[in-house]
């Protein structure tokens, strides 16, 4: 008897889910030492650095992740299909990682940064790694080997968090006592932003050697044919890919152009990402289920009652989202704490940012469609509605509001990007979601969180007592409405 599809689901999200609650806890036990010893300029230099590795990413993956799965489930050899998406990556990443490490001294002197050639070059090695390494993760997750795909990642988050802990705080002082060591050709004498990207290229290292038995039994080999059909299918993806990765990190770009008159930029980023990093909670859930998701959906698409089942999916992950999104609300003022003072100032932009990922969440599963019925094209306008729609807020915005304009620059482009992937869905590829029901959990925790808003001062026991009631009462209101539902279809 076959097992519970739902079930299974949640249960590879639950494994995939390991490695990545991990990955965002150590990214939050960093945020106190990184928001303490960092000035918020120099988190906000950090905060650049990472959005164009981000942008440069989807470049390098050439949408060969999405593409492997669709390939290696319907082509005769699956390794073929790994391999060329393996080779392609190989040849792009060490092209760039040479052409940046060339160019280092140039590239970091017109971007401000004199004197600090090395971050360039640490740049090009993340990127080279990341994006090979992406393929082989690729492919753990289409063999369904979930425990090895959370080894992995959790051995590569071990490893930066010691390189990270080890350069804060035993690398100080040992700098101190050896003035004239090699480590100062590689780091700043004191922590700055170069520590952090430093931890990240020592981290990727160690996971291309946790990697060599893997790669070891690679064949690297070119089908034309495959090849050609791989990058048909998989480079519009990319093509949609890069708008939606320039959405989600082009403010920090923008940040450098756009910041209001006499402020500092880079200051004014750090507070941003500091905000963004208390919202980012809600994206470990989107991340968890995205991993396995996307090949479930793939593997269930040709059998019946396969958009039924996506409805349903899409209730779940809504409800769930809005009871993440209501605890880190209500438990806004002791989560502020972990971030230092100076940054606390933009701690106004945590519900903007968390609604703005309730959205992204949804559209993920509502996006599916072109995926799944193979018009990824389409997914281009999409992505692009969306990256104009933050370009019209946040450029004539951020020079009166800084990062309140970027945050809802976020929202707004989700939520268009979001209705726009409803209606065409609905055109190419309909399924039955159910919107009241589901609108009904969005509203149901906005409801309880202005509630939240409207009580009077009080101590901060009471509060949080009150706050963990309403929690409570969104929760039994969900179980609720699931019983009626399951009452429905059995009578």
């Amino acid at each position: 008897m076959n097992a519970n599809p739902l079930k299974k689901l949640a249960g590879e999200t639950a494994i995939y889910g390991l490695s990545t609650i991990l990955a965002r806890v150590v990214n939050f036990l960093f945020i106190p030492i990184y928001t303490r010893i960092l000035s918020t300029s120099s988190y906000g230099i950090y905060t650049e650095f990472s959005a164009y590795i981000a942008i440069l990413l989807v470049l390098l993956t050439l949408g060969l992740e999405t593409g492997c799965f669709r390939f290696a489930n319907s082509h005769s050899s699956p390794k073929a299909v790994f391999s060329n998406a393996l080779l392609t990556v190989s040849v792009l990443s060490v092209l760039t990682f040479a052409a940046l490490s060339i160019f280092s001294g140039p590239i970091s002197t017109f971007m401000g940064y004199d004197g600090y050639p090395e971050i360039i070059v640490y740049v090009g090695s993340i990127l080279a790694i990341d994006s090979f390494t992406a393929i082989l993760f690729a492919k753990l997750r289409f063999e369904q080997k979930a425990f090895k795909f959370a080894i992995l990642k959790t051995i590569k988050i071990l490893s930066e968090t010691a390189f990270n802990l080890i350069l804060f705080f035993i690398v100080p002082a040992y700098l101190l006592k050896h003035p004239n060591t090699l480590l100062l050709n590689f780091i700043s004498p004191t922590p700055d932003f170069t520590y952090i990207l430093f931890a990240t290229f020592l981290a990727g290292v160690v996971s291309l050697i946790i990697f060599i038995p893997d790669i070891v039994k690679v064949r690297f080999s070119y089908n034309k044919d495959l090849w050609r059909k791989m990058m048909l299918y998989s480079l519009p993806l990319m093509i949609a890919q890069l708008p939606g990765a320039l959405n989600d990190s082009i403010d920090r770009v923008l940040f450098r152009f756009f910041s209001p008159e006499g402020n500092v930029w880079q200051s004014d980023l750090g507070i941003f990402q500091a905000g963004v990093k208390i919202a980012t909670l809600m994206m470990l859930c989107i991340q968890m289920f995205r991993f396995a998701a996307e090949p479930f959906f793939f593997s269930k698409a040709k059998e019946e009652g396969s958009k039924d089942l996506y409805a349903k999916v899409m209730e779940h992950f809504t409800a769930f989202s809005m009871l993440i999104f209501l605890g880190i609300m209500l438990y806004l003022d002791i989560i502020e704490k972990i971030i230092g003072s100076d940054f606390r100032a933009g701690m106004d932009i945590v519900p903007v940012m968390l609604m703005a990922y309730v959205i992204l969440g949804m559209n993920f599963n509502v996006s599916m469609w072109y995926k799944l019925s193979g018009k990824t094209n389409i997914a281009i306008n999409i992505t692009l509605a969306g990256l104009l729609t933050t370009l019209i807020i946040d450029i004539p915005l951020m020079p009166y509001y800084s990062y309140h304009a970027a945050a809802w620059g976020h929202l707004i482009s989700y939520s268009v990007m979001f209705v726009i992937s409803i209606l065409l869905g609905n055109q190419y590829y309909p399924i039955p979601y159910k919107w009241k029901k589901i609108l009904g959990f969005v509203v149901l925790g906005l409801v309880f969180y202005a509630a939240s808003l409207l009580l009077p001062q009080m101590h901060i026991v009471l509060k949080l007592a009150i706050h963990t009631a309403f929690i409570l009462l969104y929760i039994t209101a969900y179980l609720y409405i699931e019983k009626i539902s399951i009452w429905k279809l059995k009578f």
